[in-house]
């Protein structure tokens, strides 16, 4: 490959711009960032590549078949039917109500944002998966605030928090791994080093959030008249298979199947009315599933192109010393995962390049990892077209846009201002990182 090759193109960006602001450009036109389906200004990007690279149409088409089904895409898109079916069959059967009323009647709803924070926090260390931790709380979590009268913004942004903690954080997560195989460390130590990070950010959260929870105006809700508590149980065993390490589709059947028996023991469910609720959550997930397998195909025409390359060349040429390499490590995998929407994916491209630039300026390879890893999921987490924002508001109905969702998500910020603190504190360098040997 030669040295232009390697220097990419920044034309090959531009079917991505199309993307971006066709879909950011409709959403500030109209004050709604759903005013234009995402699926749609994803499709105008495929097409603006099919015209402007040059390459045949037969090798655009394949490229375009190569990234839609992508084994990474489809596994995210399975899990989404999954989950939407779960979703509808456990509300069919009264799960939803069951777990909103039990809250409302055992906790004080000025609690609810923190008690969201702290269990997404855990279950989401516990599987290494932000989008399984929403799927399994968004409903809840929703509802309790829908119930309650609790702040939703709060809420969703508090969920939308804990998700990533874990997500970032925990040893089996994808993001952990790929960006400690790129980097050639251990997880474990890795983990030590980003819990530092994480944890005085996860704290700061806690306080706003019982304060933010406190200084809210609440509606008191009464609790249903009518509830089953056995209808928490599919949940309840969806966490617990989640907890223990099952796989997550073999987990997701059997919390379908689960809620399904509950139907036909404690309801009147029939094996129609079950396999329509099913049916009723696959099609729940049309937008999104549409939205990551095309965004799939677009980023592997752009890749190809040289898009991706000329980002990463942009970004090492900048790079002038330590602190700037750690800066740019971050920057580079941010906009990556602009472009891509998945935070794997977006380590796995920039991981190569994160491993010149940790050899060539002698950076700590542990703390570089936690770098490429906790910026990668802020930006993925803040999106409005990734994965974890869309499946709250899709939960939500349409009533959360994306700027009061993000705009309550204070680990984000507190996640990102302690790890601005990290690469230019000398304190930090000096005594916990050192320490962590």
């Amino acid at each position: 490959m030669n040295s232009n090759q390697n220097q990419g193109s920044l034309y090959a960006l531009l079917p991505l711009a199309v993307f971006i602001f066709t879909f950011l450009g409709s959403g500030i036109l109209f004050n709604d960032f759903y005013a234009l389906p995402s699926s749609v200004a994803v499709t105008l990007g495929i097409i603006a590549a099919f015209i402007l690279f040059k390459n045949s149409t037969d090798e655009k088409v394949d490229q375009l078949i190569a990234g839609c089904g992508d084994s990474k895409i489809i596994t995210m898109c399975l899990i989404y039917l999954l989950a939407g079916a779960f979703a509808t069959v456990t509300s069919v059967t009264g799960g939803v109500d069951a777990v909103v009323n039990l809250g409302i009647e055992n906790i004080n709803s000025s609690f609810f944002p923190l008690g969201i924070f702290v269990i997404a926090s855990f279950l989401s260390t516990a599987t290494g998966t932000s989008v399984g931790c929403i799927v399994a709380l968004g409903p809840i979590a929703i509802s309790l605030a829908d119930k309650s009268g609790a702040s939703l913004p709060l809420i969703g942004g508090a969920l939308l928090g804990g998700a990533m903690f874990g997500d970032n954080l925990s040893m089996i997560s994808d993001t952990t791994i790929a960006a400690t195989q790129s980097l050639e460390c251990q997880m474990k130590d890795k983990f030590k080093i980003n819990l530092l990070i994480a944890l005085p950010a996860a704290i700061l959260t806690l306080l706003v959030l019982l304060f933010l929870g406190y200084g809210g105006s609440q509606i008191p809700v009464q609790a249903g008249s009518s509830y089953q508590l056995i209808s928490i149980l599919p949940y309840i065993l969806v966490i617990v298979l989640a907890v223990i390490g099952i796989n997550v589709f073999v987990t997701l059947i059997i919390g379908i199947v689960a809620a399904g028996i509950l139907g036909f023991t404690i309801g009147d469910f029939t094996i129609l009315t079950f396999s329509k609720a099913i049916y009723q959550g696959f099609t729940s997930m049309t937008d999104i599933f549409l939205l990551s397998m095309l965004t799939g195909g677009l980023a592997t025409l752009v890749e190809k192109a040289g898009g991706i390359a000329f980002l990463l060349h942009q970004i090492k040429k900048r790079v002038k010393t330590k602190r700037s390499a750690q800066m740019g490590i971050g920057a580079l995998v941010s906009l990556v995962n602009v472009a891509i929407a998945n935070n794997t994916v977006s380590i796995v491209v920039t991981g190569g390049i994160a491993k010149e630039i940790n050899d060539e300026f002698g950076l700590n390879a542990k703390k570089t990892a936690t770098i490429l890893d906790i910026f990668s999921c802020i930006f993925q987490g803040l999106l409005p077209y990734g994965a974890q924002v869309l499946l709250i508001i899709s939960f939500s109905k349409g009533a959360l846009s994306w700027i009061d969702l993000v705009s309550n998500a204070w680990y984000y910020f507190f996640l990102f201002l302690v790890t601005i603190l990290a690469i230019y504190t000398k304190f930090w360098d000096k005594w916990i990182v050192k320490y962590i040997k």
